[in-house]
């Protein structure tokens, strides 16, 4: 676009400055300004409204000015300039008057002879009394909306700003988390779902194919229509009960880390959480696996040999003063089972253990050297009999190392209850896991939780699990196809609420965590964004009491860590929520971008009001009225706050959350006279009720 000419500037004039300071500008609007429809500005326009914008000349290009209120100064005395004739009489009339909110700076930039602008927030100084405001033409007012780079997702079009395309960078959008936040109705679903296809359809445009993942945590099973396996983005589905093109949702209890088995159970800190944490220590150290071959097998068990025996060398067991109690007894048990394995086959590479210990079996039970303390160099000598068979069968020093509680290596839950069991009895404090044992047990046996927590009867990958939920290299040539869709829906409908958080935290959890050592081994983050719907189920603000963390608890913390540190490691997320006083202000204030729908609970707009500057909470004062589509674009990925009617959506791209349609069911006809039946089948509704 070329210069303007200064004719054309004086033509956009309606008003002159008055007031001026660092968060508020005031102006006198002409005599002659437009009341309703500008007709000065090249082509008929509606005159700037609340929140729409207006230019300011100043020194360095224009100050743009987000209209924050208008008004009439009824005035007794007419002020008119060039009035010359002293004999005339002038009735008073009002003045017109109007508040604005400096948002930014429009600058001219020149490219290749082509003149165009860029917008960019804040001023390098403010205009003088009696600078001219102009109204913007329709190339300005898309260059202050379409501000900013990479903008390559549309999102829909400002109504404020002539109907701009409103676009933006999804590196800014995704990359350090957005708050959808809006009442029931308002459209916020359409908005996530929509953000979700629009991103994915524009990287469809380019020759390769979308690498993108998107996993998307349902709690009511709204999602399948808009991105499941029926429509072009062919989404992976995973729930309880899945029926055709779906995927049974699996979480096996071994993917608990100590934490979330503790808020589970209930156990309490000082008695019962430290045998759980013990037990599940075991447990992964052990590697409880339905193992048939016999070599792994073996290697195990010498690998436990070598910790034990390490562990007893440094404590000074076999050879401290006075005799070694329990050690020879322990070494003839090892003999025992080293000959057994022996006698399946095994005979080579373990007869220089079997031999060493038999050797000083014999001499210590002999009567002359009952109870004989063992020395330092016994123990070497051990210890270096037991290394070359494990070497031998693939074991290594990494093998030796004690496990966490918290490493996610198989285990099967009857194998835990019976550690614990054992180990309570052991310590005399049965009475203490007597009602964690019960917790557990119900669990293992509750024909709700079992299809989702157990995993006996076929083991559960987890290299495969991520494949699964987070995604594998890329998608079909197409961008979508079954072995390597871009999104993954997480139904969570039907899973049982004792366990609803505990999914959700454990899902949520083993994301992140996946994708930090992705970035540790690959020196580069893999962009993922985790989606959670109905927010304030999942992302509850709680009273942080270390003595007493519940499940939802629990999982709150899970999304404020993710919140604080998902961004280093490619992992952002869509926040999407009708409460937001309820959610958390740890994961909220992390939020850099928000989509505001319309919010009437005074509650929640507070909670919204603490999120934004000052200078922007006039722009806010419209989100209880805000028509359902509509919302306020604001934040890190918007240059700008900005009114955005979000893109349209056929029925079949909209998530499954239609309101009740009482009226047709009533009348039995749609608004197009077609029939509505509506069958109330009470008998295959408890049939299906009962068998789950």
């Amino acid at each position: 676009m070329s210069s303007l000419p200064i004719e054309q500037g004086e033509q956009l004039r309606v008003g002159t400055v008055d007031f001026v300071s660092p968060n508020e500008i005031r102006a006198v609007l002409d005599i002659d300004s437009p009341d309703s429809v500008a007709l000065n500005a090249g082509t008929p326009r509606n005159f700037p409204r609340v929140n729409s914008y207006v230019l300011v000349s100043c020194d360095n290009g224009y100050l743009v000015g987000q209209i924050e209120w208008l008004a009439v100064d009824r005035s007794p005395y007419p002020k008119q300039r060039d009035i010359q004739d002293f004999g005339l009489v002038n009735l008073p009339f009002p003045q017109k008057k109007i508040s604005l909110n400096p948002v930014g700076t429009l600058k001219r930039v020149s490219k290749k002879g082509v003149d165009s602008f860029r917008f960019q927030r804040g001023s390098e100084s403010f205009p003088s009394i009696g600078s001219a405001i102009l109204l913007p033409t329709d190339f300005q007012l898309k260059s202050i909306v379409d501000s900013g780079n990479n903008r390559r997702v549309t999102t829909g079009q400002s109504p404020l700003a002539n109907n701009a395309n409103v676009a933006v960078d999804p590196d800014r959008l995704f990359g350090r988390h957005i708050a959808v936040l809006g009442n029931t109705g308002s459209g916020k679903s359409c908005s996530v779902a929509g953000l979700i296809q629009w991103s994915l359809e524009a990287a469809m445009e380019s020759e390769t194919r979308p690498n993108a993942r998107f996993i998307v945590l349902d709690p009511n099973g709204e999602y399948t229509r808009a991105l499941g396996p029926a429509t072009k983005f062919k989404g992976r589905v995973f729930k309880v009960e899945a029926g055709q093109g779906e995927n049974q949702l699996q979480v096996p209890s071994w993917f608990w880390n100590s934490a979330e088995w503790a808020s589970f159970t209930q156990a309490s800190p000082k008695a019962q959480l430290p045998l759980l944490k013990r037990s599940l220590r075991a447990m992964r150290n052990e590697e409880f696996e339905l193992e048939t071959d016999l070599n792994i097998e073996i290697k195990r068990f010498l690998g436990n040999i070598l910790i034990t025996l390490k562990h007893d060398k440094s404590s000074g067991r076999p050879y401290k003063n006075g005799p070694a109690f329990g050690f020879w007894e322990t070494l003839k048990k090892w003999k025992e089972s080293l000959e057994q394995y022996r006698e399946k086959g095994v005979k080579t590479e373990l007869t220089l253990p079997i031999s060493k210990m038999g050797k000083y079996i014999d001499v210590r039970t002999s009567d002359k050297y009952v109870n004989m303390i063992a020395s330092v160099n016994e123990i070497d000598e051990l210890i270096e009999s037991v290394k070359t068979p494990f070497s031998s069968f693939g074991g290594s020093e990494q093998d030796l190392l004690p496990k966490s509680e918290d490493i996610p290596l198989p285990f099967e839950g009857n194998n835990l209850v019976a550690y614990l069991e054992a180990l309570a009895q052991e310590n005399g404090s049965e009475q203490y896991v007597e009602y964690l044992v019960a917790r557990i047990r119900t669990m293992l046996s509750d024909t709700r939780m079992k299809p989702i927590t157990n995993d006996a009867d076929h083991r559960v990958d987890l290299a495969e699990w991520l494949e699964n939920y987070i995604g594998k290299d890329g998608a079909g040539e197409d961008g979508s196809g079954e072995d390597g869709s871009c999104v993954s829906i997480i139904d969570l409908s039907l899973v049982p609420n004792e366990i609803t958080h505990l999914v959700t935290a454990v899902i949520s959890r083993i994301i992140f965590e996946s994708l930090q050592r992705y970035r540790r081994l690959n020196n580069k983050s893999l962009p993922t964004v985790l989606v959670a719907e109905e927010a304030h189920t999942f992302i509850k603000r709680y009273r942080d009491d270390s003595e007493n963390q519940d499940v939802a608890a629990v999982c709150c913390q899970v999304f404020e860590k993710i919140a604080r540190e998902g961004r280093k490691f490619g992992l952002g997320m869509v926040i999407s929520s009708q409460r937001p006083s309820e959610l958390s202000p740890t994961v909220l204030s992390q939020c850099n971008t928000f989509l505001l729908h319309r919010i009437s609970n005074d509650r929640d707009q507070e909670q919204v009001h603490k999120m934004v500057p000052d200078n922007l909470r006039g722009l806010l004062r419209e989100l209880p009225s805000l028509p359902s589509q509509h919302a306020i674009l604001m934040g890190w990925a918007s240059e700008l706050p900005v009114l955005v009617k979000m893109k349209n959506l056929t029925k079949q791209q909209q998530p499954h959350s239609d309101d009740p349609d009482f009226w047709d069911v009533w009348t039995r006809k749609d608004e197009n006279g077609n029939t509505v039946e509506r069958n109330s089948d009470w008998v295959n509704v408890v049939k299906e009720w009962q068998q789950s």
